[in-house]
Formats: C-alpha cells, sequence, structure tokens
C-alpha cells in the first residue's frame, strides 16, 4: 500500500510542456485518419466488404495489443545519454511516418485481393512503428516529473496540442480527398497526414531535450514478471478498463462520421462539420476541465466529464429525424466531455506509474503504459471493427458507385453505431471508474497486490 506521490519539485519549463505536448501531434494524426477514413477507403472505394473491412483494421491493432508491452519493457531497458525514451521517438517516429505516406497509396491492380491485402500488410507495419513511438512517449511523463499537479498540467498541454491535430487532421483530410477526388485523392491526403506526423515527431524529440529524465532502476525478471505486477495493480487496472471502454467508443464514433454525414445527413461538406463539432470544444475547454480537476480531484472531474460524452452521443440518435443543427449540437456537447476524457486519464496513469516506482525503487513506467496503450490500442481498433459489424447487420451495401442506395435498416445502423452503442459503452465504463482511489485529495492509497 503505497500514497499517491505528492513530493514537491520545481515546475516543468513551458518549453518542456510544449516540446512534449507536440508529440501528440503525431499521436493524434495516427489515431485520427485511420479510424476517420481506412474503413470508408476499404468499403467504399476499393469495394470491400464491410465484414472483411473490419478485420483489415483490427488486425494491425490487435498486433499492438501483443507488441506495445514488448516495447515498453524494451524503452525500460534502453540506456541512452538522451534518455531510455527520447531515441525511440525520433527512430519510431520516423519509420511511422514514412509507412503512413504508402498507407493509402497502394496500386490499382484491379484485385481486391491484392489492394486488401497491401493495405493489411501496410497497416501493419504502421501500427509497429507507432507502438515504439506512443510507448515511450506516454511513458516519460512519470519520469519528467513526481508532482501530481503537475502533471495535470502537462496533460493540458498535451491534450490542447491533441486536441488542435484531431481537429486539423479529422477537418482536412477529407477535403483533401474530396477536393482531388478518387484514390488520387487519398494517395495526396495520406502525404500530407505523413508531413504532419514528421512534424510532430521532430517537435517532440527537439522540445524534450532538456526534460528530466528521472533514476529509477528498471525492474527485475521477465516481461511476464513485470506484467503480472502491473495488472496487479488494482487503480490501474480500474482505471484501465475504464479506459479502454472509452476508446471503444470513441472508435465507433470515428468510424462513424463518415457514414453519418454521406449516407443520414446527405449533406456535402457535413463529415468536417461534425470533426469540428467534435474536437472544437477541447481546444477552448481542456483548460477549463483542468481547473476543474484541481478544485474537486482528477477522478470526479474525469466522472463529470464521461457523464458529458455518453448524453451528447446519446443525442445523437435523432440524426434521422432531427435538424442538422441538432445533430451538430449533439456532436459539439460529445466534444465538451471528450476534452476531460482525455485530460484525466492521460494524467491519472503517470500518478500510478510514479507511485508504484517511489514504493519500489523499480522503473515500471515503459510496461504499465505498454499495457496501457495496448489497451488503447486494442479499444481504438475494435471501435472500427464493432461499427462494421453493425453496418453489416443493417445490411450495409459496400460498392465504388456513388449510386449505391443504402437500405433503410443500414441507415439506422448508422446512427444507431454512431450514437447509442458509444453512450452505452461510456456508462459501462463508470462502474469501474466509481471504484479508482488513488487521489491525493482524498488521502486514498494505490494497492499493489503480490
Amino acid at each position: 500500500m503505497t500514497t499517491a506521490p505528492t513530493d514537491p519539485q520545481p515546475p516543468l519549463t513551458r518549453r518542456v510542456r510544449i516540446g512534449y505536448g507536440l508529440g501528440s501531434v503525431a499521436t493524434g494524426a495516427f489515431g485520427t485518419v485511420p479510424g476517420l477514413m481506412l474503413l470508408p477507403y476499404l468499403t467504399d472505394t476499393l469495394g470491400v466488404a464491410a465484414v472483411v473491412a473490419g478485420i483489415v483494421v483490427v488486425l494491425p491493432k490487435a498486433w499492438d495489443v501483443v507488441l506495445n508491452p514488448i516495447a515498453g519493457r524494451i524503452s525500460d531497458r534502453t540506456v541512452d545519454d538522451r534518455g531510455p525514451r527520447r531515441p525511440w521517438l525520433l527512430r519510431a517516429g520516423i519509420a511511422l511516418a514514412l509507412t503512413f505516406a504508402l498507407l493509402f497509396a497502394g496500386p490499382d491492380v484491379d484485385s481486391k485481393v491484392v489492394e486488401t491485402g497491401y493495405v493489411l500488410v501496410v497497416f501493419l507495419a504502421c501500427a509497429s512503428a507507432y507502438a515504439f513511438f506512443q510507448v515511450p512517449f506516454v511513458a516519460m511523463p512519470a519520469e519528467m516529473t513526481r508532482s501530481y499537479a503537475e502533471r495535470t498540467r502537462l496533460m493540458t498541454w498535451r491534450v490542447a496540442i491533441l486536441a488542435f491535430t484531431i481537429l486539423l487532421a479529422g477537418a482536412t483530410a477529407p477535403v483533401i480527398r474530396d477536393a482531388v477526388g478518387g484514390r488520387d485523392g487519398y494517395r495526396i491526403m495520406g502525404l500530407v497526414m505523413a508531413a504532419v506526423i514528421l512534424v510532430g515527431v521532430v517537435g517532440a524529440y527537439v522540445g524534450t531535450r532538456d526534460a528530466p529524465v528521472g533514476s529509477v532502476a528498471p525492474g527485475p525478471g521477465s516481461l511476464r514478471d513485470q506484467l503480472r505486477v502491473v495488472t496487479g495493480a488494482r487503480d490501474f487496472r480500474l482505471l484501465l478498463t475504464t479506459w479502454v471502454l472509452q476508446a471503444l467508443a470513441t472508435g465507433c464514433m470515428l468510424a462513424g462520421v463518415d457514414y453519418l454525414a454521406g449516407d443520414v445527413l446527405g449533406r456535402d461538406g457535413a463529415a468536417t462539420v461534425l470533426f469540428v463539432c467534435f474536437v472544437g470544444p477541447a481546444l477552448l475547454l481542456t483548460p477549463v476541465w483542468s481547473a476543474v480537476g484541481g478544485r474537486v480531484g482528477k477522478r470526479r472531474a474525469y466522472l463529470a466529464s464521461s457523464v458529458v460524452l455518453a448524453l451528447g452521443a446519446a443525442l445523437a440518435a435523432v440524426a434521422r429525424v432531427a435538424p442538422d443543427g441538432v445533430v451538430f449540437a449533439a456532436v459539439a456537447l460529445v466534444g465538451v466531455g471528450y476534452a476531460g476524457c482525455q485530460v484525466f486519464p492521460l494524467a491519472m496513469l503517470p500518478d500510478v506509474a510514479a507511485a508504484d516506482a517511489e514504493a519500489t525503487g523499480e522503473n515500471r513506467a515503459g510496461v504499465y503504459t505498454g499495457v496501457w496503450t495496448a489497451g488503447e490500442t486494442l479499444g481504438l481498433a475494435l471501435g472500427p471493427g464493432l461499427f462494421a459489424l453493425v453496418l453489416a447487420l443493417g445490411s450495409y451495401r459496400s460498392g465504388t458507385d456513388d449510386a449505391v442506395v443504402q437500405p433503410d435498416s443500414a441507415l439506422t445502423a448508422i446512427t444507431l453505431g454512431f450514437s447509442l452503442l458509444p453512450a452505452l459503452l461510456v456508462v459501462a465504463s463508470l462502474w469501474w471508474l466509481t471504484r479508482y482511489r488513488l487521489d491525493d485529495r482524498h488521502d486514498t492509497t494505490l494497492e499493489v497486490l503480490p
């Protein structure tokens, strides 16, 4: 049993906070664009059946579930003058940008099997590079500061930049695709987004060169031993389950944006408007949520933001019968909750990892974040896969012809997959979040089981 670490420490400089936050340019672009556009690319451009497309989207992410803890273990044991994490930001980040540029650039060979196989292989390479970038990146805050409050401030910068990136990537990617048109539109969009990823990679690497590294020794034993200890941490397990379920909900909504805009709302540019409504509030409200967390504690603020997100998602169920403005307002309410649902869990994760390090004198930050990002990856991957399954149950008609008319059952499936399904997932996640206890405002403890 260990209390949450609260040692006073000089605050991080603004340069370090912004530099670290720039890593979210890479994670935000990669996390958003495939989730938003890969499924429509497969079903509506390559003509792949919805179920097969869902499998293609899920498999590379499922591989990351296995790879992420390994990447965390490797970064924990990396010995480098720049620290154990920063070298991986550059190495894996460059590989991520290169492979992403190839993702939507497949050859046109008039064979669905070859074209689908190409997407699967390249997306697998992207996911592998992303694991070795994301896991060290997420592990850094636990070593950069011991301050409970400073981690929230650090995450405020990160989430604000993340929100801006999601807005930039999510709003402009469909515009680029539609402006060019056809498969060339996807190819150009992929190149532009790869350049955005590279900006974030270099910015994070350079911006964190003066960040504290920490001196806790890597934990002994095998990876299996480390995983057993990490998964035995009660509060980490509760927080992770909450995060995975909410990532699953987010993945469903991201996958559904293009379908909701084109098939249900039937308006040109509606996908961009929906995305602005979803992410725009985060640009304004991330500091507000941070202030709320400072007053009531991270857990209570996380609960409140989750409820707001669920209410907005449920309201979007009226998309087929309500005016478009109501739908946009519902999605904006989702965005209000989404801002808090990013700030608080990302600030709570290093609390758990740092509490473990303070209690044991061993550094398992990489393993903690490896398991964490594996869970997030699983949720974000299964989200589009789950949405694709909903499409299949609704008899969605895949095809490359713009004249394809969807049956009423498909329109209902799109609406429910975008709204009620994510709302129920978020509500379910609250059962685990209410049991989380590591919060310095309530003098509670982190339980680490043997």
